[in-house]
């Protein structure tokens, strides 16, 4: 991978695009009648919207934060294979916990809405707008940002800040640690962002899912 691919120029206009975002939507949700969900998911569209725009404006287009076209397909296969083999190696750690005498749903345990309507936006928000935005700003961006002192670095630089910016989680921010680390480690090996952003979409959905269930 590149180790240059995003400038400090380009970081600093995707951080102001964000905060900005975010300011209006901290004031929005309380002023508004609508669920508060809507609010965050029409946010974090609006700040995908403007990484992309500065990427394209300020640097080498899309393809400097792994989204090329020619790989999209290649690159939803790829993060399929790459869940399948951490959805085996969950499955192996879940059952080792249960031998263990410990109830591996605590550590990963998500605290979803009570109506149908509110769990299905949340599956739609967090499930998959979310995962969209977070891996553009925290792959895309920002581990490609960070990229030019080294894969360590990057690597852990942009996994602890994106523990860091997820405050409400419970617990020891396992599913975080795990997830970062992840896909950051999927992104420099496929070099394409399509791979993180599968397995993102497709990690949160499973939590989800056994949330519900259990």
């Amino acid at each position: 991978m590149e180790s240059d691919r995003i400038t400090i120029g380009t970081l600093l206009v995707c951080l102001a695009a964000i905060a900005v975002v975010e300011t209006v939507a901290h004031f929005v949700i309380p002023a508004c009648t609508c669920d508060p969900l809507l609010v965050v998911g029409a946010a974090r569209i609006i700040e995908t919207a403007l990484i992309l725009l500065t990427v394209t404006k300020f640097d080498k287009g899309l393809s400097s934060i792994g989204l090329m076209p020619s790989t999209m397909f290649q690159g939803c296969q790829k993060g399929l294979i790459w869940s399948g083999l951490f959805g085996l190696a969950t499955a192996f750690a879940f059952i080792t916990l249960f031998l263990m005498d410990i109830d591996p749903f605590a550590l990963i345990k998500v605290n979803l809405p009570k109506t149908t309507a509110q769990k299905t936006l949340f599956f739609a928000v967090a499930g998959i707008i979310g995962p969209i935005a977070e891996e553009v700003f925290f792959r895309g961006v920002l581990y490609g940002f960070l990229r030019r002192w080294g894969i360590m670095i990057a690597l852990f630089g942009s996994t602890l800040l994106f523990v860091l910016a997820h405050p409400g989680t419970h617990g020891l921010f396992l599913p975080q640690i795990i997830g970062g680390l992840l896909f950051a480690l999927s992104y420099e090996v496929e070099r394409t962002l399509i791979v993180p952003i599968a397995i993102h979409i497709l990690g949160n959905m499973a939590l989800f899912t056994l949330s519900l269930i259990f």
